[in-house]
């Protein structure tokens, strides 16, 4: 997967050196509360998230969530496009480092992955799945051009979530 280039961002594939920043956003207040624990307690489990989650789903899938720094070079999300059993299609998912939030970064790096979604993936439809809760989420995805179709409880353990798509 190539690294996408926008006005101000990289996105790029995760490599074991952003360990520091995945246990950081891994373990952020945003993330805990919208995504959930991923119990990433160590630079060592983020390695290994690294691993599992982020290069093997490239590998299988041909596209993951990236890493989204900023021209210099600091790391302050992800975004990119899941697959994950309990829905069919790919969807999109973004989180970003709390002094990072409010800037338009999500939204830069959302919409520059959409286009590539389409155009290098031939993607011709995404979903987002979403708390109820996560006001500023939702308004993201809806500026992108997600509408709710339904609500989706991925497992007996999940709260109900919202489901969207393009």
């Amino acid at each position: 997967m190539k690294r996408i280039e926008t006005e101000r961002l990289y996105l790029k594939r995760a490599k074991f050196e952003d360990a520091h920043f995945i246990y950081e956003l891994l373990n952020s207040d945003s993330w805990l509360k919208y995504i959930g624990d991923k119990k990433i307690t160590t630079e060592k489990k983020a390695k290994d998230y690294i691993q599992k989650t982020l290069l093997e789903e490239y590998d299988k899938y041909r596209f993951g969530l990236l890493t989204v720094s900023l021209k210099d070079e600091t790391s302050i999300g992800l975004c990119g496009f899941l697959k994950r059993d309990y829905l069919e299609d790919a969807d999109i998912g973004f989180a970003f480092l709390p002094e990072f939030e409010g800037m338009g970064y999500a939204y830069e790096a959302a919409n520059a992955m959409m286009q590539y979604g389409q155009s290098e993936l031939g993607l011709k439809r995404v979903l987002a799945i979403c708390m109820e809760t996560n006001q500023r989420s939702l308004q993201l995805l809806s500026k992108l051009g997600f509408k709710k179709i339904d609500t989706i409880k991925p497992n007996e353990a999940s709260e109900e979530l919202l489901l969207l798509s393009t």
